[in-house]
């Protein structure tokens, strides 16, 4: 997605660490007008699946998959990190390892909102290694429901997660994929 690479190249911060920081408009201040176009391609890649939930996991995917939703008019369930007193019953768990925190977290949904009647588009701000996905996927599984597509908003193309996830099967869409970052020039490369 043309409009994403070039803010990309105009905001996104290369960091060492193969660390892309996109927190001016992705992640901690969020572009409303920007997501609300991504919000339209994912529904363009996604208009023939039977969706009928999006899934993500706090905190950065939420914003996106909102947008995303109103697209296919369906609600968004997020895995969430902690839990809280307010989530009662049962739960689907599994643990997730993130790439820009360096630490595992135990990631709960409640089995009221995931069952073997939901068709799943998940939707995440980053796809490195992948391990947030499979986490998310692994949950879907334990719900015996369906995961139709997985819509990433920028996947780190040098790294293996979308690959292992495409040999899978699964249907990834990666609206900007980037080949190598250098964080000593700043330089981003874009797969085409």
């Amino acid at each position: 997605m043309e409009l994403l690479e070039k803010r990309i190249q105009k905001d996104g911060i290369v960091k060492a660490g193969n660390v892309l920081k996109v927190d001016h408009f992705l992640n901690h201040q969020m572009d409303i007008a920007l997501f609300n176009e991504m919000g339209k391609e994912f529904k363009r890649l996604f208009a023939d699946k039977p969706i009928n939930k999006i899934l993500t996991v706090e905190a950065s995917g939420i914003g996106i998959a909102c947008i995303v939703a109103q697209y296919f008019q369906v609600p968004v369930v997020f895995a969430k990190k902690t839990q809280s007193i307010n989530l009662d019953g049962d739960v689907y768990s599994t643990k997730i390892e993130s790439f820009t925190h360096k630490r595992v977290y135990d990631v709960i949904v409640s089995k009221k909102y995931l069952g073997p009647e939901d068709h799943i588009l998940i939707v995440d701000d980053f796809l490195a290694n992948g391990c947030a996905v499979n986490g998310l996927i692994e949950l879907i599984e334990n719900a015996s429901a369906t995961v139709e597509g997985i819509g990433i908003a920028i996947e780190k193309g040098q790294q293996q997660g979308g690959r292992i996830l495409r040999e899978k099967g699964y249907h990834v869409e990666s609206l900007a994929i980037i080949e190598s970052m250098d964080d000593i020039t700043g330089k981003i490369c874009f797969r085409r």
